[in-house]
């Protein structure tokens, strides 16, 4: 990408002003010219000339993805002599000068169709089931037979999704294309946008090289569409007088590479693990209204997706506006009654998950860490949100378990004084956990009292992640337990604990919360009050015989029951993600089915263009249990 340099010294005006400069900022020369702030007039002084001038222009990303917002990095000179990437619109000018862009789509490129899934390949055979069943075309591209046979068994349930579609309302098929399922787009907001994109600027212009180009937006940031996949962009800008409307000096030029469409994840099924019937269920399939389904989800905080630990993915795919796309995407495609984040930025939370999913129908919750310990911006630092579904339930009571807090009460209450200070220096680690009590509205299928209340809590949380510090993870879940434990005795409630655990299967912290105790050196922890087991030890527990079951087994430790990974870096693949519920309450129905190791090392390892966290999502679905009447 090349990028045009303007210097502005270099550049003459010719127009004059009905107002002068402040005298300090204006020099006059021996040869008739004019000096303001640096910048050369000739014959007369500018109305506002080039007291803003743009430096430097370049864009984020090298590749423009569909549905991906781009702003482009505009550096300007003030007056004053300040740098500033301010925006400066049309609609606020500054000292009678303001910024004009243009988009343009290059309408010489050739159209050459790409994989479906290997959007950087180009498409060597066409599924023509597609074609018949009207699948959108793009989704009917594949870069090899090999390609096309590894995707089959998701690839044909665009057809059933296709030819439901047809019969459907609309709302309903607007809600199949915008998970991505078809041409339908998410737009800046993130909602499904309901019709194909249609170009509203109709302009066409040719540059000096006689190449045709199309204007499609008319502002900093554009969102490119279906429309422009395989072809080159161009972004401009130039300073112009708020008043004349005139350009001032030369117009700054960055062209993009090729616009390819999103990777899309490869879709996941619900695995039944409960009644009479063994087999596959689709995401959104529900066996009847008396289950809820509750999702977990570590997504990978911008302040951590750096090219230092994950060089292995391209900087378009781990930047910010990239993934949070493919995450809501992928979370709202889940269609969760409960949905646990872990690593939710404070700022995204308030301007991205809590507004976006509000018009899904999820009411949020958000519990952040209590420093700033990594970037000292209080923006920037992660915690846990917790969302539900309005419809579904209804919020009664949030508990926030601070662990810094909850350290410094036992340093007081049980720790020695010539201790503390060591003590605290390790427990103080600034992890959290959000507590929420939810009721249901749904039919109550969890009680022998159909009158009684079905009340359910939910415990978000995010351990410590350092390896040398075990003790602190045991504490941290022993202090979680504990303050469940004080909720299961003033109500008698089911209760899940989700997050990312930063532990293994069979280490301390994990012992404590799948089995209830560890070993003899912990007594004091040897006793399991709320009787908590892992939601997909399930997969191991199931009795019969399916496809689908034997194939989620190979995918579990045969020794610990858990799945053999839920985060795969390229240093590290392990399990730390868990859903645990209490069994004695709770009977689980159904699991997301794991991923296979070789799926997500095609390319090294996560997060990818395809998958944008470096953790896979946990989804289960629970029914309640009849509970006893207490006498």
């Amino acid at each position: 990408m090349q990028v045009q340099k303007l210097d502005p010294l270099a550049t003459n005006y010719h127009r004059r002003s009905r107002t002068t400069p402040p005298v300090q900022q204006t020099k006059w020369l021996v040869d008739g010219r004019v000096d303001i702030g640096g910048l050369y007039w000739e014959g007369g002084i500018g109305r506002c000339g080039s007291m803003l001038t743009v430096l430097r222009v370049h864009l984020p990303s090298e590749i423009p993805v569909v549905g991906c917002e781009i702003t482009p990095y505009v550096l300007l000179r003030r007056p004053d002599g300040s740098i500033s990437s301010d925006e400066v619109p049309e609609s606020i000018p500054f000292n009678g000068c303001c910024m004009r862009y243009r988009w343009y789509r290059n309408l010489g490129d050739q159209k050459v169709p790409i994989c479906s899934v290997h959007p950087t390949e180009p498409a060597t055979l066409q599924c023509l089931v597609c074609l018949k069943e009207k699948v959108p075309v793009a989704k009917s591209f594949h870069c090899s037979p090999k390609c096309f046979s590894s995707a089959w068994q998701h690839h044909r349930s665009l057809h059933e999704r296709a030819k439901k579609a047809q019969t459907e309302n609309e709302a309903e098929e607007e809600e199949v294309h915008g998970r991505g399922f078809g041409t339908f787009t998410l737009g800046l907001s993130g909602a499904p946008s309901s019709s194909a994109p249609v170009s509203i600027y109709p302009i066409t212009v040719a540059d000096k090289n006689g190449e045709s180009w199309s204007e499609v937006g008319v502002s900093r940031t554009y969102t490119p569409t279906d429309e422009d996949i395989n072809h080159v962009l161009k972004f401009e800008c130039v300073v112009i007088d708020a008043e004349t409307r005139a350009s001032i000096g030369n117009v700054n030029t960055v062209l993009t590479s090729r616009v390819i469409p999103a990777p899309a994840p490869t879709p996941r099924r619900m695995i039944q693990v409960n009644g009479d019937l063994l087999g596959q269920l689709d995401v959104d399939g529900r066996a009847s209204s008396g289950t809820f389904s509750v999702l977990s989800y570590n997504i990978l905080s911008d302040v951590y997706a750096t090219s230092e630990p994950y060089s292995y993915c391209p900087t378009w795919a781990l930047s910010w506006p990239y993934r949070r796309q493919n995450l809501l995407r992928e979370i709202v495609g889940y269609h969760a009654d409960i949905i646990c984040l872990q690593e939710v930025q404070n700022d995204h939370f308030e301007e991205f998950f809590a507004p976006e999913l509000d018009k899904y129908g999820y009411q949020s919750l958000y519990k952040k860490k209590t420093s700033e310990v990594y970037s000292g911006n209080p923006n920037t630092v992660d915690g846990c949100a917790t969302f539900f579904r309005r419809d579904r339930f209804s919020h009664v009571k949030k508990y926030e378990v601070d662990f810094n807090k909850a350290a410094q009460s036992l340093a007081e209450i049980a720790i020695q004084s010539s201790q503390k200070k060591v003590a605290l220096s390790r427990l103080i680690k600034d992890n959290i956990a959000l507590i929420v009590v939810l009721e249901a509205k749904f039919s109550n299928y969890g009680t022998v009292n159909p009158g009684k209340r079905q009340l359910i809590c939910v415990a978000n949380t995010h351990l410590n992640a350092l390896q040398e510090h075990k003790d602190v993870k045991l504490w941290q879940v022993h202090t979680l337990l504990k303050g469940l434990e004080k909720i299961a005795v003033s109500a008698d409630i089911p209760m899940l604990v989700c997050g990312d655990f930063n532990s293994v299967p069979g280490s301390a912290p994990h012992a404590l919360l799948a089995n209830g105790k560890i070993d003899q050196l912990h007594p004091d922890l040897a006793v399991d009050p709320l009787g908590i087991v892992s939601a997909y030890s399930s997969f191991a527990r199931m009795v019969g015989v399916s496809s689908g079951l034997e194939q989620q087994r190979r995918r579990m430790d045969a020794a610990t029951h858990e799945p053999l990974f839920t985060n795969c870096t390229r240093d590290f693949i392990g399990t730390v993600d868990y859903i645990f519920y209490t069994a004695d309450s709770l009977s689980v129905e159904s699991l997301l089915e794991l991923l296979d190791e070789e799926n997500l090392r095609k390319n090294t390892a996560i997060p990818s263009p395809e998958w944008p966290s470096d953790h896979i999502a946990l989804l289960a679905e629970f029914r309640c249990k009849p509970t006893r009447i207490r006498r």
